[in-house]
């Protein structure tokens, strides 16, 4: 007997998951409740296990994205999607580290529930349209029409004109320079005038309450931030989510995730997770496929 087809395709099915949800912890819990609907199923009467697990979890996922959409309401401050330890090679898929990367995990929020699962199922997994029509419960004119929408929807808010590993890799290398020297300037000249700074604690750990924009106030901030750290705090350049971050350690100890958006050279929005409750995984390499 061969293995079984749901461990053959766990990293994929989590990957959709996690897609979906923007949180490894949800994620974790919609593949093992995919699991317990498999464990039952007629293996005899699935012609394909592949798309029947994508199908099972993409419920199982909607399901838990209506529900954590509710919650994310009563969020205290900002909320961004956990970070992933990845390795080099899902960089190497561009498309799905892409796809991936915070700022994109952040435009797919503010897709509705149905939107977010087409555009990850089509674009992403390259799911058709009448597999994605019976994992959504919808005609497969219907989920063409919502494909259409969403992709314009997101099309319209991805990074302009595309980003670079190289740039991103000099954005954080300024922003260790600031850390270890004190000196900000370097940083501020690769900040766009309209750059925004989100940090999440999640309430558990002090970070931004809301949004800070504009390249003035994100410096002004940075260095009455950094300059109180400074000595404590170490950076180590990592693989997040396939795309180039730092691991912020204070006092030896795991403090926060830093990612960018960079669009056309200049860094667009800096990322910053403190919320232990999503960091609790991130010395653990993430599997992820597709």
């Amino acid at each position: 007997m061969g293995a079984d087809p749901f461990l053959s395709h766990r990293s994929l099915l989590f990957t959709v998951a996690y897609e979906m949800l923007g949180s490894a912890a949800d994620a974790e819990d919609v593949v093992q409740d995919s699991w317990l609907r498999w464990r039952d199923v007629d293996r005899a009467t699935v012609r394909d296990p592949r798309a029947y697990l994508v199908r099972i979890v993409t419920r199982k996922a909607l399901d838990h994205l209506r529900t954590v959409t509710r919650r994310r309401e009563d969020y205290v401050g900002p909320w961004l999607p956990e970070p992933l330890l990845t390795s080099p090679d899902v960089a190497e898929d561009v498309e799905l580290a892409d796809s991936l990367s915070t700022a994109m995990l952040l435009v797919l929020e503010t897709l509705t529930p149905t939107q977010r699962a087409v555009f990850v199922l089509h674009e992403v997994f390259e799911v058709g349209y009448d597999e994605l029509a019976e994992a959504v419960g919808k005609t497969e004119a219907a989920v063409r029409q919502i494909a259409h929408r969403a992709r314009a929807h997101v099309t319209e808010r991805r990074p302009r004109g595309g980003t670079s590993r190289a740039a991103t890799r000099a954005a954080l290398e300024a922003f260790r320079t600031a850390l270890d020297t004190g000196d900000l300037q370097g940083l501020a000249d690769v900040l766009a005038p309209d750059v925004v700074l989100l940090g999440d604690g999640g309430g558990i750990k002090q970070a931004l309450p809301r949004p800070v924009s504009g390249a003035e106030k994100v410096t002004r901030l940075l260095a009455v931030g950094l300059a109180t750290v400074r000595g404590a705090m170490s950076a180590e350049p990592v693989h997040v989510n396939g795309w180039p971050a730092l691991l912020l350690r204070l006092d030896g100890e795991v403090d926060s995730v830093l990612t960018v958006r960079v669009e056309e050279g200049l860094v667009t929005g800096i990322y910053t997770v403190r919320n232990p409750e999503k960091l609790s995984r991130i010395l653990e390499e993430a599997v992820l496929s597709r």
